[in-house]
């Protein structure tokens, strides 16, 4: 049997629904990666994120962007007693390989309207040396 729906939500949705459910953290941290011709752009949505809870991190070619987001939505009737209370904390990361190459000076970054969006240049791996390998002589 189909229930009613208020405002685009199951009537039993706030009854079942776990503050990481799917549905919650499915729109954290969406990301959208484009390859243009002298860099990557990558864009996250962070909605719900300050900037001083987000963090940028560059260790052993990886790119590690993550997240802490708090939630607070007390309801009280006209006595002060609570009627609804819901809160909830967490933290989201993303990690992104960019090569050994790229530094942290090279990234640019900007955190908008909870739009995170970084400019990645394209480094071209080093070239490596031939090895030189050499033949034993007997004698």
């Amino acid at each position: 049997m189909l229930m009613p729906s208020i405002f685009g939500r199951d009537l039993f949705d706030e009854m079942f629904d776990l503050p990481f459910s799917t549905r919650q953290a499915s729109g954290l941290m969406r990301t959208d990666v484009v390859e243009n011709k002298d860099n990557y752009t990558v864009t996250m949505d962070l909605p719900g994120v300050k900037k001083e809870d987000l963090k940028a991190e560059l260790k052993d070619g990886y790119l590690t962007i993550s997240a802490t987001t708090g939630y607070n939505n007390d309801q009280k009737d006209s006595e002060g007693r609570y009627i609804r209370r819901e809160r909830y904390a967490g933290s989201f990361s993303r990690n992104f390989y960019v090569g050994d190459g790229v530094k942290e000076s090279d990234i640019q970054a900007k955190f908008t309207d909870g739009t995170l969006t970084l400019l990645i240049p394209k480094k071209d791996p080093a070239p490596e040396l031939p090895e030189k390998k050499y033949i034993a002589i007997e004698g």
